[in-house]
């Protein structure tokens, strides 16, 4: 028995469908489960190096919430445009205090606030997260309480990041907190250059 011959068009169709299908897929991929990014700037070293590619983990907060030490990609308030990439240090109900250099934490609920042990930060930065802008010395109490649905977040650079104790709304006006919708997604592994490939690992603050 012969086998049916199609026509030129019934192949060309097929061709046209195949592909329409994997765009497809890769589109669902790159929405809802993972994409790369290129970090932009030294506001992440020495977790994250400038040019370095990463692969965002979206799917994560599709079925969970962000947790403190996660490194993320996200849009900050005064800039709608583009997607930073930090870390999280409060979480909703949180009061974030920087005092002395270092970051004090009140978690929701409790009673006492305790310094924050921030293994990830290089000898260069340990002890120096300051108000704005971040080379500023200014060692002043200031205090962050954040709101529900909201977080903190800052760069492992503290000296030359412009993240919560910069940002600002259109008029100007602090605006310290990003909602969890700008988060778009958790900072999974480095993938280029070779030689760095290497999973993120939550940190331990002993909370």
């Amino acid at each position: 028995m012969q086998p049916k011959k199609h026509s030129l068009w019934f192949h060309l169709f097929d061709v046209i469908l195949n592909i329409v299908i994997i765009v497809a897929i890769v589109v669902v991929i790159r929405t809802f489960l993972v994409s790369p990014f290129q970090v932009e700037g030294s506001s992440m070293s020495d977790t994250l190096e400038h040019k370095q590619y990463i692969i965002i983990n979206k799917l994560a907060y599709h079925i969970g919430d962000p947790k403190r030490g996660d490194v993320v990609v996200f849009r900050p308030p005064n800039d709608r445009k583009k997607h930073y990439v930090k870390r999280i240090i409060g979480l909703p109900g949180d009061t974030v205090t920087l005092e002395g250099g270092y970051v004090f934490l009140q978690e929701s609920g409790e009673g006492e606030k305790a310094k924050l042990r921030e293994s990830y930060l290089s000898e260069r930065n340990a002890g120096k997260t300051y108000q704005h802008p971040p080379t500023s010395g200014d060692m002043n109490d200031i205090s962050f309480r954040i709101p529900e649905g909201e977080y903190f977040l800052l760069g492992d650079n503290r000296q030359g990041s412009l993240d919560s104790r910069s940002f600002t709304d259109e008029g100007g006006d602090p605006s310290p907190f990003v909602d969890q919708k700008d988060i778009k997604g958790l900072v999974w592994f480095i993938a280029l250059p070779v030689t760095k490939i290497h999973a993120l690992e939550a940190p331990e603050y002993g909370l």
